[in-house]
């Protein structure tokens, strides 16, 4: 699903992966959509302002809302991707219905459709996935407010929001298996 990732990306791509295979949530294979990788830079520019802001005081939401998105992508395409294609902000689209604080809870509850029970499977995924990223981030090393460290974030939400595609495909029930 992903064309050149750096090797941080590669790393944390293979922890996510491997997390969410072990818990059923992906194929073995990771699924090829280049229509939905093909938003994510409008998708990062469009986030990076609300991300950033949050991050200082809420990192891990900073960092998973991103896996809602890329969930929230997976489904529009699903459902009638000529139209939500030519969406120029799917990013914006999503968070204004309710604001950024609640794009979590819009994207569960009206994108993909889930009851109450799901939301809160959903929400100790992402969770899951956000603290395991954070985590990853921190370990990096790298200098607050230097250029690695926005390119390390900026990775971070890149992998969040295929891992989010990737967990809303296979739910959706696009199976990717050796043929």
């Amino acid at each position: 699903m992903e064309s050149n990732p750096t090797e941080f990306e590669q790393n944390l791509l293979k922890d996510l992966y491997s997390y969410l295979k072990l818990h059923g949530e992906v194929d073995s294979i990771m699924p090829d959509a280049p229509d939905i990788e093909e938003k994510w830079v409008a998708v990062a520019n469009s986030y990076m302002p609300d991300g950033i802001r949050e991050f200082q005081q809420y990192p891990m939401t900073s960092i998973g809302w991103m896996m809602y998105v890329g969930m929230a992508v997976a489904q529009l395409w699903d459902v009638d991707w000529e139209k939500y294609s030519q969406v120029e902000d799917l990013y914006v689209m999503l968070r204004d219905v309710r604001g950024y604080d609640e794009t979590d809870e819009y994207i569960s509850q009206e994108v993909l459709g889930l009851d109450e029970k799901k939301q809160e499977e959903l929400s100790k995924l992402v969770g899951n996935c956000a603290a395991r990223t954070y985590n990853y981030l921190l370990h990096q090393n790298l200098e607050p407010g230097t250029a690695q460290a926005l390119q390390g974030y900026l990775g971070c939400l890149h992998q969040m929001y295929l891992m989010g595609a990737c967990v809303q495909l296979h739910r959706l029930g696009y199976h990717m298996v050796k043929v």
